[in-house]
């Protein structure tokens, strides 16, 4: 039977590669390291498949459409984002699984959009092609997004719920799946506003502290407002890191790295959460 093995929450930050990797500062190779080391968890906990939970950053869906979350569940590549040493093309995806969860929530109460193509951003593909495919445990990712970066919102505890119904639709899969959850976003930014390169460390701590804790009410308690006025519109992609709990509920994390500076216009954090032995 599939189980998930464990969970992530990282940045999609593309700062890294703005630079070539011999003038990256102190900040920047630290960060890299970050990234390595999932990529080292994740194979040494021998996933087969990946869920990246990421954010829509206006670019996949304007404004003819906006899903409250979706699943890929056909082909995938990207990101659509040019990077340096960073390929755009194919990225394998657990079509079956993928499928599966879309029909179990039609099943079980949550009605999933589904794209049967799907090219996807930074968000999806930073972590996708960092930390997922270097393992050659892993044959699929299978591409989440919420309605994290652009209004109308997806609820905080729909998010949470709703990485509840993604661990147990992966429990009621009759294969052999390892299936790790990542949830992709920064902390504290203000994206496209006056305050741009702006964070808050204090909130972005007391998030991570949250998810060490593998305690979510304090954010589910947060409204937008107060999201907003401490970690600014960026930080709404903390519904990410709730669906990935919520996959884990219950299960502590540990910090694998926190970073902010001039390199940054993003807090950015890095935790692993392990399900129970």
């Amino acid at each position: 039977m599939a189980s998930i093995a464990g969970g992530f929450i990282l940045p999609h930050e593309p700062g890294i590669f703005h630079l070539p990797p011999e003038r990256w500062t102190d900040g920047q190779r630290r960060v890299r390291a970050a990234y390595d080391t999932i990529a080292q968890r994740i194979g040494e906990l021998r996933a087969t498949t990946v869920i990246v939970v990421g954010a829509d950053h206006y670019v996949l869906f304007g404004p003819g459409c906006l899903p409250s979350y979706l699943i890929g569940t056909g082909d995938v590549s990207g990101p659509y984002e040019r990077f340096p040493g960073i390929a755009q093309g194919e990225i394998p995806n657990n079509r079956a699984l993928a499928r599966h969860i879309a029909q179990y929530g039609r099943e079980h109460g949550f009605d999933w959009a589904v794209a049967k193509s799907l090219r996807v951003d930074h968000s999806i593909g930073v972590p996708a092609r960092l930390c997922a495919l270097p393992n050659s445990t892993v044959t699929g990712v299978v591409p989440v997004y919420l309605a994290s970066g652009v209004e109308p919102l997806i609820p905080m505890r729909r998010a949470h719920a709703l990485g509840g119904h993604i661990r147990a639709a992966v429990e009621a899969w009759d294969a052999d799946e390892r299936v790790v959850v990542i949830g992709s976003g920064g902390i504290s930014h203000w994206v496209g506003l006056p305050e741009m390169g702006k964070v808050n460390p204090e909130f972005d701590r007391w998030v991570l502290d949250c998810v060490q804790r593998g305690d979510p009410e304090p954010m589910l308690q947060l409204t937008d407002e107060q999201v907003f006025a401490q970690g600014g519109n960026g930080a709404y992609e903390i519904r990410n890191f709730l669906c990935m709990m919520g996959a884990l509920p219950g299960r502590k994390g540990q910090l694998i790295a926190y970073e902010h500076g001039p390199e940054w216009v993003s807090g950015l954090g890095f935790a692993e959460v392990l399900e129970a032995a």
